[in-house]
């Protein structure tokens, strides 16, 4: 009887000593498993399990596993993040994603371009380069198109924004993708002009050749009185004048297409300092050329550069200017830019908007086409010409060559 206690008593010790040792060895999983849980929820994947132990060697093996399974996702979804954030860096459109806080998350190199920022972390930044930037930004919605126009330190700009909303982690957000159209306007507003200057000089050409025609005929006929006569030619010498004035606007209409080759800049620009030399001593204006970049070569026609150049330097000229300097460099961009500063006369405010628009001139006997000529052969040259400023201090117009 006392062997069968015995027996049964080691047998029941035996089974509370299984039962406690599992008891434990379930506890030490749950804590790894509760552990490692924690770890991934943080995105902490800085541990492992020990596997040369006997004891939870299998189990430690399988935690390792799913931590490197986890591991390897989290690296493959960080390469396609990167993947795709290196596409979005390279498209020609910025994208900004904002959250309903106003916090941007996220923003292409684009982006950044376009809004002259070095960071861009919060939709109120957007309220120093002016309140209507910031208000199409927080108004944009899904159903329309916004364009809204702002001035960088150079010039105007306007974007053209888009907006499409989606829900992540139980957050709404904006991704809100803008381009720059201002190149666009421009363009379009040059078709305009075109076409309407087109139509003018056609149907002012076709009423006032006739006249011109038929009035130097009259004037051949003999007996006629000096009081018709003198009226005949007046009529003659105006129509002429008329005509010569309406074929110089058909120039705005008959830019040749450049004919590119590489030239030396420097040679090219004192060239024309050399030809007009001696205007520019009779008005006793001098004119300098800096090349603050080592041997600045342009690829363009440099008979439809020139042009350019002598327009702006005797624009200086008759705005009574004594220095006209003329400085180039080539920027970060690879970008060629010149700047044609003079210091005569200021460009009024009023006229500032309006000195590229065919016709315009605030000369009496102007035509109104030379500045629109030289910036329509920058367009042509996939470049741009632009006043960058003008006031007490000076006069600054801005050639870029891309």
């Amino acid at each position: 009887m006392s062997v069968v206690y015995i027996i049964l008593a080691s047998i029941a010790v035996l089974l509370l000593i299984w039962l406690l040792a599992d008891w434990l060895a379930s506890r030490r999983m749950r804590k790894k498993l509760n552990y490692m849980l924690d770890a991934l929820e943080d995105k902490e994947l800085n541990f492992r399990f020990d596997e040369q132990r006997l004891s939870g060697r299998k189990f430690n093996r399988s935690l390792n596993r799913l931590r490197n399974i986890f591991d390897q996702e989290r690296h493959e979804i960080m390469e396609q993040e990167q993947y795709y954030a290196m596409m979005l860096d390279r498209v020609n459109t910025g994208i900004a994603v904002i959250d309903e806080s106003g916090r941007v998350s996220y923003c292409n190199k684009t982006a950044l371009a376009l809004l002259g920022m070095a960071t861009f972390g919060h939709l109120r930044q957007l309220r120093n380069m002016g309140e209507p930037l910031y208000e199409a930004f927080c108004q944009l919605s899904e159903q329309n198109e916004v364009r809204v126009s702002y001035y960088n330190e150079s010039e105007k700009i306007t974007l053209s924004l888009k907006a499409s909303k989606t829900t992540i982690g139980g957050k709404e957000i904006r991704i809100i993708a803008f381009n720059n159209i201002s190149s666009e306007i421009a363009e379009n507003e040059q078709q305009s002009w075109t076409k309407l200057i087109r139509v003018l000089t056609h149907e002012i050409m076709n009423t006032i050749t006739p006249i011109a025609s038929l009035s130097e005929t009259l004037l051949k006929f003999d007996g006629m009185a000096d009081e018709v006569k003198n009226g005949l030619d007046t009529i003659s010498q105006s129509s002429r004048g008329l005509i010569k004035f309406v074929n110089s606007y058909r120039d705005l209409t008959r830019v040749a297409a450049p004919v590119k080759k590489v030239f030396v800049l420097k040679d090219m620009v004192e060239r024309i300092i050399s030809l007009t030399k001696e205007e520019f001593a009779e008005a006793y204006c001098q004119c300098d050329y800096v090349e603050k970049s080592e041997e600045v070569l342009l690829y363009a026609d440099e008979g439809q550069i020139s042009q350019i150049f002598v327009n702006l330097m005797k624009n200086a000229v008759q705005a009574g200017a004594s220095l006209v300097k003329i400085t180039a460099e080539i920027d970060l961009a690879e970008n060629v830019v010149i700047n044609v500063f003079n210091n005569g006369r200021p460009i009024s405010k009023e006229s500032q908007d309006e000195i590229f628009v065919p016709f315009y001139t605030t000369k009496p006997e102007g035509t109104g086409i030379g500045l629109s000529l030289s910036r329509q052969i920058m367009r042509l040259h996939d470049s741009n010409l632009r006043l960058l400023r003008s006031d007490e201090k000076g006069t600054v117009f801005q050639l870029i060559f891309k």
